[in-house]
């Protein structure tokens, strides 16, 4: 998978995780695939009109903003509402003339099961670009990408936006350190197991604040971006929102960290230290 820096760092927030071993799905005729039924996921973590910025610094080098999005308008896909969320990363003026980085995507997220029916993402950094348009039919658990060739998938498999906002749904309550949770992912066309190592609770400084934390490190494919475990860390906010507050990695080539600068729009009282 040809991921470059930026767009690794944005999926580390977006999925609180990274890519460990994948697999390709099965090619399919998407109309002969049989219907099952769809699941109901509550979400209490956010709600239309929440809005994440993030800064982004590359060793220490103030080089990017991310911002994440929900739209304020509820649509409609196949008669059922959805969610439209928005993911952006831009470089910073200064920083354009080394990496110029122009990053989108966007998701429609199932408002009652929390599964999606359209990825589109849209990615150039520094001339390396991808396009990318999918479909999913949750009901047969397939998809469609934009060449038109249909894949089986995991039931209810998450795209790179959608696992973020699944993800805050997760319930760490009675969580003891060192257990993993998992999201099935679909990136490239490959099917990734994404799993996160809850690894307790802290109080994290931030652009935004200090807040009450839950770190995780994320279970990642040593030797691709990572030299070991120990290279990446993610915290969230220790309320119902679960907003992530900092990620922080060493790759192989420096090390990166992206912190909340400002939110707004959230559902619930943030973990915020007083």
């Amino acid at each position: 998978m040809k991921t470059k820096w930026f767009t690794m760092a944005l999926v580390i927030m977006i999925t609180q995780s990274a890519m460990s071993q994948s697999s390709k799905p099965v090619k399919v005729n998407i109309n002969n695939l049989p219907q099952f039924s769809l699941r109901n996921k509550s979400n209490t973590a956010f709600k239309p009109g929440e809005r994440l910025e993030y800064r982004l610094h590359y060793g220490i080098v103030d080089a990017a903003t991310a911002v994440i999005r929900v739209d304020p308008q509820v649509t409609k896909i196949n008669n059922r509402d959805v969610y439209h969320v928005i993911g952006e990363g831009t470089t910073v003026s200064t920083f354009d003339m080394f990496f110029k980085v122009r990053d989108k995507y966007e998701s429609y997220i199932d408002k009652q099961g929390m599964f999606p029916h359209k990825f589109v993402r849209n990615v150039d950094e520094g001339g390396y670009k991808i396009q990318q348009d999918y479909t999913f039919y949750p009901a047969k658990r397939a998809y469609k990408n934009q060449k038109g060739e249909g894949y089986m998938t995991p039931e209810f498999v998450q795209d790179m936006m959608s696992a973020f906002y699944y993800a805050r749904n997760l319930d760490f309550t009675n969580a003891k350190k060192g257990d993993i949770f998992k999201i099935t992912c679909v990136v490239d066309d490959e099917i990734f197991p994404l799993k996160i190592k809850y690894m307790g609770k802290e109080t994290i400084e931030t652009d935004a604040g200090t807040f009450y934390a839950i770190k995780f490190a994320p279970v990642i494919q040593k030797g691709r971006i990572f030299k070991k475990e120990e290279d990446l860390s993610v915290w969230i906010s220790d309320d119902k929102n679960h907003i992530p507050l900092m990620a922080s990695a060493k790759i192989m080539v420096g090390s990166i960290k992206m912190e909340l600068k400002k939110y707004s729009g959230l559902a619930n009282p943030v973990a915020k230290v007083n």
